[in-house]
C-alpha cells in the first residue's frame, strides 16, 4: 500500500468516491462495504477514510475494480408498482424493482432513496454513485412531492401542526407544503411536499394526527416528474441533455451519453420540470 509520504506527492481521492465513480453504489452503501472489510487496496483491507491514487489496485470481494475513468451518468425513472420491493433480492419472495431495469455492461443501478412496499410512483435510479449521493443529500435542498389519499378532510389546525413539525423518534419532521387536490365521499386526495425522505415519514406524519393514509404515490422528486406515459412497473430513461442539465444544477462535472430513442415524430419525451438552478435543454417543452 502506498505510504503516507508517497501520498503527499501523488494526487489521491477518497476511496468511497472512487468506488462510487466506478458505478458500484452510493457513497453511504460503499462506506458500509469498507467497514465490513469487503474492500482491499493493494491487497490489504481498506479502512474508512483511506485515500487512493490511480496507480493503486482496488478490489471488492476479491474482484478488481477498474478505476480512473468516471462512469458516464445515466438516470432512469420508474413508476413503481404496488407490492414491489426496493431491494436487489427479496427475503419474502416479492418482486423487486431491480428485476425490471436494463442490463449494464459495467457497474450497477443504484436507487435514489427508497419507497416502501405499499407506496407507488416515482423512483429514480442511476449508474453513478456520486450522482446518487448528491440527489439524496439534504444539502442539495431537493424536495419530494407525494399524492396522499386519506379518509377525511384535514382541518386548518391539523394542517398547521404538520407544517410546523412533529417530533417523531426524537427528530422533527414536517411538510413544507400541503394542498388539497381532489376528492369525494370519504376519500380525499392531498399533495404534500417534504425535503427529506426518511422511512415512512409521510405516513407517520399523518398517523401522528390520527389520520390513516389509504394510498400513497410519489409524483415528483425535485425536477423529475412522473409522466403519464410511464405505466406502472415500467422504466423510462432520461435524455442525455437532461442528465447533463441535472448534473450542472448539482455542480457536478459529468457528461452523459445518449441511450434513449426519439419518438417516431422526432420529438424527445421529457420528465423534467422547471426548477431552481436548472437550465433546461433548448428543445424542452412541457407539452412533451
Amino acid at each position: 500500500m502506498t505510504s503516507p509520504k508517497d501520498l503527499t506527492t501523488v494526487p489521491t481521492t477518497k476511496l468511497q468516491k472512487v468506488l462510487a465513480d466506478a458505478g458500484l453504489g452510493s457513497r453511504r452503501a460503499l462506506e458500509k462495504w469498507i467497514q465490513a472489510g469487503r474492500v482491499k487496496i493493494d491487497g490489504e483491507t481498506a479502512s474508512l477514510g483511506d485515500r487512493v491514487s490511480s496507480h493503486q489496485a482496488i478490489s471488492v470481494d476479491g474482484r478488481e475494480v477498474v478505476h480512473g475513468e468516471v462512469t458516464a451518468p445515466r438516470i432512469l425513472i420508474m413508476n413503481k408498482a404496488l407490492g414491489t420491493e426496493v431491494s436487489r433480492k427479496s427475503a419474502t419472495g416479492r418482486k423487486t424493482v431491480f428485476s425490471e431495469l436494463p442490463n449494464l455492461q459495467t457497474g450497477r443501478w443504484i436507487s435514489v432513496g427508497r419507497l416502501d412496499v405499499g407506496t407507488t410512483g416515482l423512483l429514480l435510479f442511476t449508474n453513478h454513485g456520486e450522482l446518487a449521493h448528491k440527489l439524496m443529500h439534504p444539502s442539495t435542498n431537493i424536495d419530494r412531492e407525494y399524492a396522499v389519499r386519506v379518509r377525511s378532510l384535514i382541518d386548518d389546525e391539523t394542517r398547521e401542526t404538520m407544517l410546523r413539525g412533529v417530533v417523531l423518534d426524537g427528530v422533527t419532521c414536517r411538510f413544507t407544503d400541503i394542498q388539497y387536490f381532489d376528492g369525494r365521499g370519504s376519500n380525499h386526495w392531498y399533495h404534500v411536499c417534504l425535503m427529506e425522505g426518511r422511512n415512512r415519514e409521510v405516513r407517520r406524519l399523518f398517523e401522528s394526527q390520527q389520520i390513516l393514509v389509504s394510498r400513497l404515490k410519489r409524483v415528483r422528486f425535485g425536477p423529475f416528474v412522473l409522466r403519464n406515459f410511464i405505466p406502472a412497473g415500467r422504466v423510462f430513461e432520461i435524455h442525455a441533455d437532461e442528465v447533463n442539465a441535472v448534473c450542472k444544477m448539482l455542480d457536478m462535472p459529468l457528461r452523459a451519453r445518449s441511450h434513449t430513442r426519439e419518438r417516431s415524430d422526432g420529438k424527445v419525451r421529457s420528465s423534467l420540470l422547471p426548477y431552481p438552478n436548472l437550465d433546461l435543454p433548448n428543445w424542452y417543452s412541457e407539452d412533451f
